[in-house]
């Protein structure tokens, strides 16, 4: 099974790869669009919850991240795929689920905002680190050959042009911004997401193949990553609201991103595309069911009278 996984590529013809790299930077400029100026000034406000949640997500998450690794001991391309995943910032969904949850959706959005802005440096070394000081996927980085650099730059193009862009058609016409926003987030997210279930029915041998060995790693590894916000938020004394919000920024994870860059830097490796692929459909099914336990409201007893 080993053998298997860990030489198994998920094939990504260029066409589709260049397809969805445009996809998804068509879903960072409708997340962008919400996004201005005034959300990266509030670091300075209130730099204590901001750093917080920033630390969460790019220090604290790799490092319970590798804990796990270390004691789970999955495969090589396993691990390195949940590596790749607590490199990688807050998913596209995160501000909706912090809304539901009744969180702070203002720190949610300057989490998300700055979060992008970090990953373009952060999410490279973050993946070079970690499955380096791990001896199975420090081999896999060394046979892939992956140079930061050139890592960095993907992810500058995919995240820091589209967040560019879209902060500046909110600056200029804030209006349109608004308007544009609430059709082009779910538009450009489901066209993303349409083309990943796409690439796995392509592959749907591999992916029947190994479900549930790698379910089971995802349930665990994004259950730990709501708990690593949630223990950190709680620990450093905030509100309820934002607790919630660094929980659900710690937990909901760009695995898009992830999928990119293992379709492009690593031929779609089996163990890590699959345990991306399934973190992305499995943490939007605990997003929600987290955000309906935080955001229900009980009918009190005046109100029925």
């Amino acid at each position: 099974m080993e053998q298997i996984i860990d030489n198994v590529h998920i094939k990504f013809d260029p066409s589709t790869l260049w397809t969805l790299n445009m996809a998804l930077a068509l879903v960072m400029f409708g997340i962008a669009l919400e996004i201005s100026v005034k959300d990266f000034k509030e670091l300075f406000k209130k730099p204590k919850v901001v750093i917080t949640g920033v630390f969460s997500q790019f220090v604290v998450l790799p490092f319970v991240t590798f804990l796990l690794v270390w004691l789970l001991r999955p495969l090589p391309s396993i691990a390195l795929g949940m590596f790749m995943v607590a490199a990688c910032p807050g998913g596209n969904i995160s501000n909706f689920i912090t809304h539901l949850a009744k969180g702070n959706t203002a720190l949610s959005v300057t989490l998300t905002a700055i979060a992008t802005l970090l990953a373009i440096v952060m999410t490279p070394l973050n993946l070079q680190f970690w499955g380096s000081l791990y001896e199975p996927t420090e081999i896999l980085l060394k046979e892939v050959a992956i140079y930061p650099i050139e890592m960095i730059k993907l992810v500058a193009l995919l995240l820091g042009l589209p967040l560019v862009l879209g902060m500046l058609v909110n600056y200029l016409k804030p209006l349109l911004a608004i308007k544009l926003a609430k059709v082009f987030k779910i538009v450009s997210l489901l066209f993303f997401v349409t083309l990943i279930f796409l690439a796995l029915y392509k592959n749907r041998g591999i992916f029947l193949e190994y479900v549930f060995y790698v379910f089971w790693i995802v349930i665990l590894h994004n259950l730990l990553a709501f708990l690593t916000g949630f223990s950190l938020a709680r620990a450093m004394g905030f509100s309820k609201e934002n607790v919630k919000s660094i929980t659900i920024e710690t937990g909901i994870q760009n695995s898009g991103l992830g999928l990119l860059l293992i379709f492009t830097f690593f031929d779609g490796l089996g163990g890590m595309a699959l345990l991306t692929a399934f973190w992305g459909i499995w943490h939007l099914v605990s997003g929600l069911v987290l955000a309906s336990v935080w955001g229900y409201k009980p009918i009190k007893k005046e109100e029925l009278v």
